[in-house]
């Protein structure tokens, strides 16, 4: 299991605080659909690492197998852990390996600020890195919303910590440090900390401002971990008022698998349209916001507020709402135990499951904007789910208690889903009130 695996009852759990304080403060942070989308996000990103991490960490470990420098005899990385036995305590430290880890530590955060100042800045890369920017809102489960497709491009920024020899198991540990801190930083329910900490790391405060559509927070505070990068190299910005939070084209839509392709298609349009070859290059490697003249030429972006800027939010029935968070919790704990089994199924039997598990979440998604063809496709799943229950009972594949649970569930969900949609739940918000009614 990887650190931010075994880290996700930890995020679950200050999902849950931060919601409890923002109902405390009368605050609405959360909306059931935008979280449910940004929670669709983050599985469909795990999944889609099963099979992009173990490339990219083959190629990263032949690169520092063959062409690290000490190959030519440069002094190796320790990476033994920096705590021991001993002390006053109980537990000692190891100081040259605590120096080791921290040094890598820091230059993985090195690294990650220019890979994430280069996501925003040339389009390809910010078409994987819009995922993430995407939501509307500002909470812990925006955290979560990652790109299933940024690891394809972004693992060749880390391959210098390979050159100088840095070990896998030592890049992947800091790496994934890295992203859990940034976790607690997506919040509002935490302001302006004390000076020295917003002098040095990065923080909720710092992290608002970049996720702020407004044209002054737009390209600013790139940092994982220390903010120091940003105020060395230009791109700072501090928060003056809470930002619009958003992307300059909204998405608008649940779909988990848009969400990770819009930007591309795009581009493609973008390429097809243009006509001549130096256009199409830049519309590919360029600034997002570029366009030429015959496209309209660059985009700047406008000036916003939260009262020129609604959010996308369509409403739909409670009882489609409620059918959709039952259904998006069962799939969240399948996916889990998918990630769990990844290592030791075999990889037809991984990608059958990985299929249900985006076929579901992609259901949910379009249950949630009110799309008339969800209502079908998720009858499908849930009656093939039960058949399927029935056939691998038959062949004693699994207990036959498990067998009659599962094919009770699935086959309640599709008699549920039936009822749904004779009672025309798709028809928009027939029973949900005029504001905000997919507030938690």
């Amino acid at each position: 299991m990887s650190v931010i695996q075994a880290s996700i009852p930890l995020f679950f759990l200050l999902i849950g605080v931060e919601l409890l304080v923002a109902r405390a403060r009368g605050s609405r942070a959360y909306r059931l659909n935008d979280s449910v989308a940004d929670l669709s996000l983050g599985i469909l990103s795990q999944i889609a690492d099963i099979g992009i991490k173990l490339a990219t960490l083959g190629i990263y470990a032949w690169v520092a197998a063959h062409w690290s420098t000490q190959r030519l005899g440069a002094p190796g990385w320790i990476d033994r852990s920096p705590l021991t036995d001993g002390g006053p305590v109980g537990i000692g430290l190891d100081a040259a390996a605590l120096a080791s880890w921290t040094a890598v530590f820091i230059l993985v955060d090195f690294l990650y600020y220019w890979t994430h100042r280069l996501s925003h800045r040339v389009n390809i890369l910010w078409a994987g890195h819009v995922v993430h920017h995407s939501s509307e809102e500002y909470n812990l489960t925006v955290a979560l919303r990652q790109s299933a497709l940024h690891g394809l491009f972004t693992w060749v920024f880390y391959l210098p910590l390979a050159l100088v020899g840095v070990p896998p198991r030592m890049f992947v540990t800091a790496y994934a440090l890295n992203l859990i801190y940034q976790f607690w930083i997506h919040t509002r329910e935490i302001g302006t900390l004390s000076a020295p900490i917003e002098l040095v790391m990065n923080t909720p405060s710092h992290h608002r401002v970049h996720h702020g559509v407004n044209p002054k927070y737009q390209d600013k505070n790139y940092a994982g971990v220390f903010i120091v990068w940003d105020r060395l190299f230009g791109s700072f910005q501090p928060e003056e008022e809470e930002p619009v939070y958003g992307i300059t084209k909204p998405l608008g839509s649940w779909s988990p698998l848009w969400a990770n392709v819009h930007v591309f298609a795009d581009i493609a349009h973008g390429v097809r349209r243009a006509t001549r070859w130096t256009d199409r290059l830049r519309i590919v490697f360029g600034h997002p916001g570029w366009r030429p003249a015959e496209l309209g030429g660059p985009i700047t972006p406008p000036e916003v507020t939260a009262a020129t800027r609604p959010k996308f939010d369509p409403p739909v029935a409670s009882t489609v709402r409620r059918y959709a968070l039952v259904q998006f919790v069962v799939v969240l704990l399948a996916t889990v135990k998918v990630l769990e089994l990844a290592a030791v199924l075999p990889t037809h039997q991984t990608a059958a499951l990985a299929f249900y598990v985006v076929l579901s979440i992609t259901n949910i998604g379009g249950l949630l904007e009110g799309r008339g063809w969800a209502y079908a496709m998720e009858l499908a799943r849930q009656v093939t789910l039960a058949m399927t229950m029935v056939a691998l009972a038959g062949l004693d594949l699994v207990p036959a208690l498990w067998a009659a649970v599962a094919f009770g569930f699935f086959g309640a969900s599709a008699g549920w889903v039936m009822r749904l949609r004779g009672a025309g739940a798709d028809r928009s918000g027939e029973d949900a009130p005029a504001t905000s009614p997919n507030s938690f």
